[in-house]
């Protein structure tokens, strides 16, 4: 028996045709939008009898920077002393990632102590940090911590050759010449080896209820390997002082860059804390009853079998924290730390390039988010729990 042909619906009828004519009306409409900003912008510019070019990069930059990672003066072009202050930025941000996880994870896990002191120093912490403006904290840091500690005639001297004044801080170093660079690869691949044997020791322990004695050998040679590294194969440089106000030797830390990453860290920390916080309450109780019923001990419970659950919750939020510190190290500016931000606003204030600078600040802002965010979406990737 033949089928009825199904009639033919009217392209005015048609779902599918006022979605692609919507979205085709959006898109223009977006694109014009580019389209006028553009032909404004062109036509300020030949108004002032300007053009857009980066041109002025090659010029000399005419200014110095206080603070630099490579070698700069006055007379370089603009180009590198952008350049000095990108890397003056990286310098807050890749110290300032790694120590305010640190943090964040040790006051996150501390609001579930059982002590109550350091349980509520925690909850303390937290609430007076994430209430209080970054930029005031900050200047806290600045005007009121380091500015008010001693002259350089009279510097603080601490354990461990550690000098401290109000123009910097001076702390030993290891010496980067020589075998450097080989003996810290070998240290960071004995690092691996013992996370690694660690994690099945404790496997063996958790899951067999035994472990072998040479397992305690092996990982307590290789401990001995890290140290013997430390304080033999690499040749420190100690901080001294031939007279007062005159130090010599170790690592120099401006009190700028000290009160940016501290600021940075103690305030980016408070808000991880609290997303540690939430990841580790989004486990439910019978895994912690079933850990316990096991005779796992507190931290075993924590380490083995909360956090690792608690990751697929903590991850996701913490690539949000790591751009905000990112972005946020450009209050640097207001405490004289010669960031990117504060380089080109030198840069904009002797250049009157406005455009070309934003476009700059922007795309390396951009830049350095979208980096932050592919390694986090891998992270995410790892940690989330996969289906058989």
């Amino acid at each position: 028996m033949p089928t009825r042909a199904t009639p033919s619906v009217p392209l005015w009828r048609d779902d599918r045709v006022w979605k692609i004519f919507f979205q085709g009306i959006v898109l223009a409409l977006i694109f014009g939008g580019y389209a006028l900003l553009l032909h404004n912008f062109n036509l300020n510019l030949q108004r002032t009898g300007l053009t857009f070019s980066f041109k002025f990069l090659t010029s000399p930059a005419g200014f110095s920077i206080g603070e630099t990672l490579v070698d700069y003066s006055a007379n370089d072009p603009y180009g590198r002393a952008i350049w000095v202050g990108i890397l003056n930025t990286l310098k807050i941000v890749i110290l300032g990632l790694g120590a305010t996880t640190i943090l964040g994870t040790i006051v996150g896990v501390a609001s579930f102590s059982q002590n109550w002191i350091v349980r509520t120093l925690s909850q303390v912490y937290v609430e007076i940090i994430r209430n209080t403006p970054l930029l005031l904290q900050l200047l806290f840091w600045y005007f009121v911590v380091f500015l008010s500690l001693p002259r350089p005639q009279e510097t603080l001297a601490l354990p461990g050759a550690i000098f401290m004044n109000k123009t910097a801080l001076r702390i030993p170093w290891p010496a980067i010449e020589g075998q450097f660079w080989f003996w810290l690869g070998t240290l960071v691949i004995t690092l691996g080896l013992i996370t690694v044997l660690w994690q099945w020791y404790t496997r063996q322990r958790v899951e067999q209820g035994r472990t072998e004695p040479w397992q305690w050998v092996v990982i307590a040679l290789l401990m001995v390997g890290c140290i013997l590294i430390v304080t033999v194969a690499f040749r420190w440089e100690f901080p001294v002082s031939p007279k007062p106000g005159v130090f010599e030797g170790g690592l120099h830390l401006s009190v700028e860059y000290s009160a940016v990453l501290i600021g940075l860290v103690v305030y980016t920390a408070a808000f991880i804390a609290e997303i540690v916080r939430g990841g580790i309450q989004s486990v439910s109780k019978g895994q912690w009853e079933a850990a316990r019923s096991l005779g796992l001990p507190q931290g075993l419970v924590m380490r083995l079998v909360v956090l690792p659950q608690a990751l697929r919750v903590i991850v996701p939020p913490l690539n949000s924290q790591y751009m905000n510190l990112t972005k946020n190290s450009s209050l640097a500016l207001a405490i004289g730390y010669p960031d990117l931000f504060s380089v080109s606003s030198t840069t904009l204030n002797q250049t009157g390039r406005p455009m070309e600078v934003f476009v700059i600040l922007m795309g390396t802002y951009l830049t350095f988010s979208l980096i932050i965010s592919v390694v986090m979406n891998q992270i995410n990737r790892l940690v989330q729990l996969k289906e058989r």
